[in-house]
């Protein structure tokens, strides 16, 4: 038989674990390649190498591109790739996700889809804002007043620290240079937090439609998760650019979320975030390596791959 030019795919016992990964790598400006088991990304300074059994997730920011070879890497490598914009800002499109086994994703499902547990993650999304607080008796009536009156605070904060005035959030989503300079400027801060959650999400295998607070939309889910760092990255940031008065209001805001997230290491942290709040009590990162399993009944499975050839009663 006639040999298959190129690498082998890599042996699964090759592969790290995902939460010994390097997270994200972030490239733009390049052309992304395979030499190997590698992928090199290379531009007038050079060529990189970069691990493909290391990585978790590819993001491909503006002016690069990827071969085909490369991507198959990624694929056998268990990795994903996901085209957004400059530094981690905007969701465009993403291939395979990280996981191979489902475990994160019928997590969410089972969670969402259960009273009690889709409390128990909503409160827990709760908690994360008011780390010095006890919400595990709160109702969503309750954490949801609690929220707002956090959220008018931070606007009054920072209106007093930055001059900016500020009266209400008030925005057009057909108009978006009819509002106030702040309002733009927290309407572009907070859509790139939505798609920086979105690329997270969906390198993880989760669903964006899933949501536990929000509900009904295709990004509920991406909502969810996006809200969890409005205080800490798209208020503050909105709030600095209006102050600044600049000529391009989104473009700036757009910078310079994209820098709070690199700073804020927000990428990293989302990641375990998700994990943690639909696999509470998992002592591992949940990725299983090429798992297939057959249902059972019940809450049964059996191994898949195998031809079960015996008399069943019927």
């Amino acid at each position: 038989m006639k040999e298959i030019p190129g690498p082998a795919p890599v042996d699964i016992s090759e592969l790290v674990r995902a939460q010994d990964r390097l997270s994200f790598v972030y490239l733009e400006r390049c052309v992304i390649h395979r030499e190997g088991n590698a992928i090199t990304a290379m531009d007038e300074r050079g060529t990189m190498h970069i691990p493909a059994a290391t990585l978790g997730a590819l993001l491909l920011g503006p002016g690069t591109n990827v071969s085909h070879q490369a991507m198959v890497l990624l694929a056998e490598s268990g990795a994903t790739a996901v085209w957004i914009g400059e530094r981690g800002v905007r969701y465009y499109a993403h291939g395979r996700g990280l996981a191979q086994s489902s475990r994160l994703l019928e997590a969410q499902a089972a969670a969402v889809t259960n009273q009690s547990t889709r409390l128990r993650v909503a409160r827990d999304m709760y908690g994360m804002r008011f780390p010095d607080e006890d919400v595990s008796t709160s109702t969503m009536q309750q954490l949801r007043g609690r929220e707002g009156a956090r959220v008018r605070a931070l606007y009054r904060e920072h209106s007093e620290r930055t001059g900016v005035s500020w009266s209400k959030r008030d925005y057009d989503v057909k108009d978006f240079a009819g509002g106030s300079a702040i309002n733009q400027a927290l309407s572009a801060a907070t859509t790139c937090l939505y798609g920086i959650s979105h690329a997270v999400i969906v390198a993880l295998g989760c669903s964006p439609g899933l949501g536990f607070v929000h509900n009904g939309h295709a990004r509920s889910f991406v909502f969810d998760i996006a809200d969890l760092y409005k205080a800490e990255i798209a208020i503050p940031v909105a709030f600095d650019v209006a102050a600044a008065d600049p000529e391009d209001i989104p473009g700036e805001t757009r910078r310079a979320v994209r820098d709070a997230v690199q700073d804020g290491r927000i990428l990293a942290r989302c990641s375990r975030d998700i994990r943690r709040l639909l696999l509470p009590d998992a002592d591992d990162d949940g990725q299983d390596w090429n798992v297939v399993h057959l249902w059972d009944g019940g809450s049964r499975n059996v191994t898949g791959g195998t031809s079960y050839d015996v008399d069943v009663p019927w």
